[in-house]
């Protein structure tokens, strides 16, 4: 699975992207969202609060509760804000 960090959360973890391989445990985004935070210090500190951070599986924006069912591409992201 690639996943994709933008804004702090990349800045944070290091990368911008990155291939994953979790286990089969990890079932949802808020799943991957807890294993990657065991993965580094900076991803421990990019993860530390899951409330502040937005998804999208395969280019379609998910809720967190959202299984990955397969998922190629997992990004992760602050909110977004309009202007």
């Amino acid at each position: 699975m690639e996943l994709l960090y933008f804004a702090w959360v990349r800045e944070a973890v290091g990368v911008g992207q990155e291939q994953v391989d979790p286990p089969e445990a990890v079932e949802t985004v808020a799943d991957l969202v807890g294993w990657l935070a065991t993965r580094s210090p900076g991803h421990a500190a990019a993860f530390a609060d899951p409330a502040r951070l937005r998804a999208a599986i395969d280019q379609r924006f998910v809720p967190l509760a959202t299984p990955l069912n397969g998922a190629k591409e997992v990004a992760l992201f602050p909110p977004v804000t309009g202007g």
